[in-house]
């Protein structure tokens, strides 16, 4: 079979719930969008850039990039099928850890190493699942993943040199949008002091320590805001902490987490395990300090620019809590937001589409 310069992107989480994984394969798309329209050499010798996706799946504003339909299913089944198919000749690139396991040329990103290192947060299936994928990935494709903490774990739970794992890393620019403020009022915050969180409800995410912290201060000083859901065929029971000062609004639109984060005192973000952490990053370009865990790629991701907790240390995290709704003359959260404005101009999803677009036309030339 001739093969060609042609490169196929796994459309497939199109179809998915939305949260980080699928947050990195929408803005990379778009990224390298932008990106081809600008680089003739990424189309030269009549290379084209396809993006193959079920049928129900939704839509992206894309100008280079053509969209492919092909198949109806939308489970694993798909990938092996219609994806691996339609990609067969020409390289395969899957972001979401998901793709055709054979498929002779494919990047496959894998964003971090939790269903190994962090077990415990997941579904029996679904971890079975994905450990074995896993495995096969790391004998059959070229493997990328999100951050350098990323690719040291995935090599050592894979048995891969890290220097053989591409890091192209998530960035944030997508949610320096205009805010809407309006949620503030809508969610009962505007006379109470706040903090806020965002992301999947899983163990990982670590709500119960939060919980404990804020119950340590001083009764009704502040309101924590969990933004997310919950997915318990991934990420298997969970029992939600209760509190009179937790709201829980569900999923929001990217205006309304802007919105929350530009009056929130400080986004917290205690997670037990993180490949990367796109939160973080998000609070920072929206003016919104920052109190996060020690735990995985955070500290790597973060830099000084945050204040850090154990994540096991609700005692330290309510200090933490405290100075932040203490600062009567704002230096500290002053002092928080230029860091943190200074931190995000090292990520930035257009530099992760250039590092990805080159290793598709390695393969593609090989």
């Amino acid at each position: 079979m001739a093969r060609t310069r042609d490169i196929f992107i796994n459309g497939r989480f199109l179809t998915q719930n939305f949260s980080g994984v699928q947050r990195y394969a929408r803005e990379i798309v778009l990224a390298l969008d932008a990106l081809i329209a600008g680089r003739p050499d990424l189309r030269a010798n009549g290379c084209t850039w396809n993006l193959v996706v079920p049928q129900s799946a939704g839509k992206l504003p894309l100008t280079t990039i053509r969209t492919i339909v092909s198949g109806r299913s939308t489970s694993h089944l798909w990938d092996q099928t219609s994806f691996a198919w339609r990609a067969r000749k020409g390289v395969a690139l899957s972001l979401t850890a998901s793709g055709p396991v054979l498929h002779p040329r494919h990047i496959v990103v894998i964003h971090d190493a939790a269903v190994f290192r962090n077990a415990g947060s997941f579904g029996r299936a679904y971890r079975t699942f994905h450990q074995g994928v896993d495995h096969i990935f790391a004998r059959t494709a070229q493997l990328a993943t999100v951050s350098y903490f990323s690719r040291g774990e995935l090599a050592d739970v894979l048995g891969v040199p890290a220097r053989d794992i591409i890091v192209a890393t998530n960035g944030a620019e997508h949610l320096a949008i205009a805010p809407d403020e309006t949620v503030v009022g809508r969610l009962g915050l505007d006379q109470t002091p706040f903090f806020v969180m965002v992301g999947n409800l899983t163990r990982n995410k670590n709500l119960a320590v939060v919980v404990r912290a804020l119950n340590r201060l001083k009764p009704g000083c502040a309101k924590l805001v969990a933004v997310g859901s919950f997915n318990q065929s991934v990420f298997g029971n969970i029992s939600l902490p209760e509190s009179p000062y937790l709201v829980m609004p569900g999923r929001l639109s990217d205006a309304e987490i802007a919105g929350l984060m530009r009056h929130a005192r400080a986004l917290v973000f205690p997670s037990l395990y993180e490949g990367f952490g796109i939160p973080p990053l998000e609070a920072m370009v929206n003016g919104c300090p920052v109190i996060g865990s020690t735990a995985g790629a955070v500290q790597e991701v973060c830099g000084t620019a945050i204040d850090y907790f154990d994540p096991q240390d609700d005692g330290k995290l309510a200090e933490l809590l405290a100075r932040a709704l203490d600062d009567a003359e704002g230096r500290w959260r002053a002092e928080r937001i230029a860091a943190g404005r200074t931190r995000t101009a090292l990520y930035s999803w257009q530099a992760s589409a250039q590092v990805l677009a080159e290793a598709c036309l390695r393969l593609a030339q090989g």
